[in-house]
């Protein structure tokens, strides 16, 4: 039997319970620092918790400390790692090779996302080198993925929605290159959302004041089975910052689609246990999203972008049919209500405002600025779903089977769940014989049924008395199934997932000889790795580097080329070379059209 899991994100202890509550497998979230997202951290306190109420029903917690590792962090960054782990963290996600070096006792270790993972050769020697499982770089195709799996035993986690980050992650220093903050310290400035001119060799500007690299949102909903197909073993959601009611909707609408894909896939089953009543309506289209597609996973492609806007537009919802002073009307019926959020752009300027009434047709917001007929109109917040998601509660149980035992001298209360564990809770003392055994059985039977506030749902009750049948007060029952309960969720709880830990094998070679400084060792543990795996030449990581003139920031499948329709295998007028302009910073533009690629270099 092969096992899978959807794998959510959460940036707090709420956030991750929710997920799981919502069919999550596994969840990811921060720890005390380290993290690529410098802002959604957690205490060691938050993560064990997390960790317990993930391991209750046999899902798995993963700590990020997915950052570069500067040479004074080193023991910092080991201490922290192995208090998680001892927390009961399951696996540490991490970008820099010195976690391999720490010593970590029971440290379960994959590859982040930005390590920049996205050949065969450099996937399966991460696998030969002490990690198991590597996560995939976004920016890739179906074609490309699928060859990858082939090349490794290692588990392989690809994203499967949210944001993406245009550059090859791990690879990207363009917020460096403008400031302090780096993306590879989990500070990035978001550069890639930023307006900027794009102006030909001959100084002709031919975009003004665009987001030219703000890429849309990933959706793979249409693709789980072939993920799963290839090799896939976690499908991730994007979002350490996304807020608990995007969790949960992310989460249960993917929860469904793995479910419909695993109906037809007998030989693999999730890696949790447990069902989650979602008593709401899952649509990626009502919480953040930028419109998303499946990226370049179909192939490199146009129509990636968001020029007017890096924010989250929401859902079409028609386009401006009629107007009138104070009201419009759109080409299509949508039921829309008094506070719904909608926004439009008009002349690459983005609008937003409130609705106050939607009745026969009419649509009469707070403001109507630019609003003109043909406009085409995004409800980016839709009241109804979130106050549906703010008052429903979301519940993930467990199935469970009672047996009573005992005489009227003493009672046992037995509770085992399907993974085969059991406890058990005693009184000894007498009880009185039942007057009338029938009505009394009846009562056991019902108090025994019930599930209360637990997370277990009692599907049968046997009773096994001997003897006299005796007669059991309400409240001794309820105080005997309460016990057992509570027995068997810190039983559980204290459980571990079995680890999948990798063993480094010191005789594979690194695929490359020379790392440069887009490589970004930075700490002497790092260096060692390298070096025990043949690397010959390390030079000094651009994060350590004060001035990145004339150097390579980013590297991208997507093509700005290609997006406003001038690509250089079809035939451009555009003189070269391009140049994007934000402010005083300026990046020339480098097509590298035989592998599909886009190089941004500072100028």
């Amino acid at each position: 039997m092969k096992y899978v899991e959807l794998l959510a994100p959460a940036k707090d202890l709420a956030t991750a319970r929710a997920a799981i509550d919502s069919g999550a497998d596994a969840v990811y979230m921060g720890g005390p620092s380290l993290g690529a997202r410098a802002t959604a951290t957690n205490s060691l306190d938050d993560v064990r918790k997390a960790a317990e109420y993930a391991h209750l029903f046999g899902a798995r917690l993963y700590m990020t400390l997915n950052t570069i590792v500067y040479e004074h962090e080193l023991t910092e960054a080991r201490n922290i790692a192995q208090a998680a782990i001892d927390a009961g963290v399951d696996a540490l996600i991490v970008q820099d090779t010195a976690y391999l070096r720490m010593g970590l006792v029971g440290a379960e270790l994959h590859a982040s996302t930005q390590m920049h993972n996205a050949t065969p050769e450099g996937v399966a020697f991460l696998g030969r080198a002490g990690f198991s499982r590597v996560v995939l770089e976004r920016g890739l195709t179906g074609e490309e993925m699928r060859a990858i799996c082939k090349a490794t035993d290692a588990e392989i986690e690809v994203f499967v929605h949210g944001a993406i980050c245009v550059c090859s992650s791990g690879r990207c220093y363009m917020s460096r290159s403008q400031g302090h903050r780096s993306g590879n310290r989990g500070e990035c400035s978001q550069p890639c959302r930023q307006t900027y001119d794009l102006v030909d060799g001959g100084g002709k500007i031919i975009r003004k004041g665009a987001h030219l690299l703000s890429v849309r949102d990933m959706d793979m909903s249409a693709h789980i089975g072939e993920l799963l197909d290839m090799g896939v073993v976690s499908l991730k959601i994007e979002g350490r910052l996304k807020d608990e009611a995007y969790v949960r909707n992310i989460t249960a609408h993917y929860s469904r689609l793995l479910d419909k894909a695993l109906a037809t896939r007998p030989h693999i089953k999730r890696g949790s246990q447990g069902h989650s009543a979602i008593d709401f309506t899952p649509s990626p289209a009502k919480t953040f999203t930028r419109n998303g597609g499946d990226y370049v996973f179909g192939g490199r492609r146009s129509g990636l972008a968001t020029f007017d806007t890096p924010k989250a537009m929401g859902e079409p919802i028609g386009k401006v049919n009629n107007i009138g002073r104070g009201w419009f009307v759109l080409d299509r019926k949508v039921e829309l209500h008094a506070g719904d959020g909608i926004c439009y752009t008009h002349e690459g300027k983005l609008y937003g405002t409130n609705i106050n009434t939607a009745e026969e047709g009419r649509i009469r917001p707070n403001r109507m600025e630019c609003l003109t007929v043909g406009t085409q109109v995004f409800r980016n917040h839709d009241k109804a779903f979130h106050d549906a998601l703010a008052t429903t509660r979301t519940r993930r149980s467990l199935p469970l089977w009672l047996t009573l035992s005992g005489t009227t001298e003493g009672i046992t209360l037995t509770a085992h769940d399907e993974d085969g564990n059991k406890v058990e809770s005693t009184l000894t003392q007498s009880f009185d014989t039942a007057t009338k055994p029938d009505t009394a059985l009846a009562n056991i039977q019902s108090a025994l049924s019930k599930s209360g506030t637990s997370p277990f749902d009692v599907v049968d009750v046997k009773i096994e008395l001997k003897g006299d049948v005796p007669f059991l007060p309400t409240s001794v029952l309820n105080g005997l199934r309460r016990d057992v309960q509570e027995r068997m969720e810190q039983e559980r709880m204290a459980q571990r997932p079995a680890k999948n830990i990798a063993t480094e094998d010191k005789s594979v070679a690194y695929p490359i000889r020379h790392l440069r400084g887009d490589h970004n060792v930075v700490n002497s543990l790092a260096r060692e790795f390298y070096t025990d795996h043949g690397v010959e030449y390390i030079d000094e990581g651009y994060d350590l580097q004060p001035d990145l003139t004339d150097v390579e920031v980013m590297r991208t499948p997507y093509c700005i080329r290609r997006e406003i329709g001038h690509c250089l295998l079809k035939g451009s007028s555009l003189r070269e070379p391009l140049t994007l302009r934000h402010g005083d910073d300026e990046y020339r533009l480098r097509f590298d059209c035989k592998a599909c690629m886009m190089h941004v270099i500072k100028r």
